[in-house]
């Protein structure tokens, strides 16, 4: 059951769903979002954990809270009240059943003032081979590509194999999102601040996305995406990890994967949100300042920000409106030898990427052992 489940609903109101859902020894824990058609209406947020994690139908009482319009987040009913019509009701319970399977979760309800709902939704497709269709080009043409790029319309993200756009926080198997930020980054801040130089403050909007990007640089799963401006650095972190001994056994057809996101008319196009907390799904373009994080320069990063398990798929729908907003280039892992000597002498090296002591010996191992 665990995972991202998203889909639409229908009952006394329609509207769309999402559930997210961590696995935990004993049970599931998770948050759903209910969102109206009805603008007239609140959205409903439901935190729950489930009785069992041992049978495929479970039922159990659950408290509900409105949505604040406002802000996308949780609120009481006091506050939100003043945002709809005078005689509007919100509930305080509701009785929910599910029957979940491997691909499909089956999810009805009652609430106290007798609103009721269900809904068939599917579980994300974030673990299945990504469907984009790439560019397949050599390390020359890849070049000449690269030199005809205009301005910062564009950002890249270099990966080993061609999988779906995943965030690593996703990629280990989490979708709740208020567990992470009450949990994990409450327990990392105390932590970290015993060691950082500086004090990150995570009531300011700057220093709390400075600390998420400075946690991830660090190896900690979060719900950030690395990219960059440069599709050279790009180049580099897709044929990171692949030693020369890899490039040589490589089949001809093997290959690495370059995602290329036109950032500057989806921010153009969508609303970008500067918070992870909110009832819709959404992929939002942040960059963010320097603190403690010296790699942000030379990488010449911007990253991205989600709620969502597959990205991909997410855009996808978005570019019906008839724009392409995502799309890859192939390069050929037997390459990898002459990519990073030419990258080499471009001065994109483990030791400008890293500053630091695992930087320069990252360069000097990949120097003098021939890896």
């Amino acid at each position: 059951m665990k995972g991202q489940w998203v889909g639409t609903y229908e009952g006394s109101n329609f509207g769309n769903i999402i559930i997210n859902v961590d696995e935990t020894t004993d049970f599931f824990r998770g948050v759903a979002y209910i969102n109206d058609n009805n603008l007239n209406f609140p959205g409903s947020v439901i935190a729950f954990e489930t009785p069992t994690k041992k049978k495929r139908t479970i039922e159990f009482e659950v408290n509900v809270f409105p949505i604040n319009p406002i802000n996308g987040m949780a609120d009481n009913w006091e506050n939100v009240q003043k945002h709809f019509l005078p005689n509007t009701i919100f509930p305080i319970t509701a009785k929910v059943k599910i029957k979940w399977g491997t691909k499909e979760l089956k999810i009805s309800w009652k609430t106290n003032i007798e609103t009721y709902g269900n809904a068939t939704i599917h579980k994300s497709l974030s673990n299945q081979p990504s469907e984009l269709v790439p560019l397949k080009k050599s390390w020359s043409h890849y070049k000449k590509y690269a030199s005809e790029i205009e301005g910062r319309q564009y950002i890249f993200r270099g990966q080993n194999k061609p999988w779906r756009l995943r965030t690593s926080f996703h990629r280990h198997g989490r979708t709740d999102l208020v567990k992470f930020i009450n949990d994990d980054i409450s327990t990392l801040h105390k932590h970290l601040s015993a060691r950082t130089k500086h004090i990150f403050n995570l009531q300011i909007p700057d220093e709390n996305g400075a600390f998420f990007n400075f946690v991830q640089h660090h190896g900690y799963p979060t719900p950030l995406l690395d990219w960059t401006y440069s599709p050279y650095v790009a180049a580099y972190f897709a044929y990171r990890g692949i030693s020369s001994a890899d490039a040589k056994k490589a089949n001809k057809n093997d290959c690495v994967r370059i995602h290329i996101l036109d950032q500057l008319n989806w921010r153009k196009d969508f609303i970008q949100i500067n918070q992870l907390l909110t009832s819709n799904l959404h992929f939002s373009i942040s960059e963010f300042i320097a603190i403690e994080n010296e790699r942000i320069i030379p990488q010449q990063a911007i990253s991205s920000v989600t709620n969502i398990d597959d990205i991909e798929t997410y855009i996808k729908k978005l570019e019906e409106n008839g724009k392409t907003y995502l799309t890859a280039i192939d390069l050929p892992i037997k390459e990898r030898d002459k990519v990073i000597s030419e990258l080499q002498h471009m001065g994109i090296t483990p030791g400008s990427l890293f500053p630091g002591y695992d930087g320069t010996c990252e360069e000097i191992k990949q120097r003098l052992f021939k890896i």
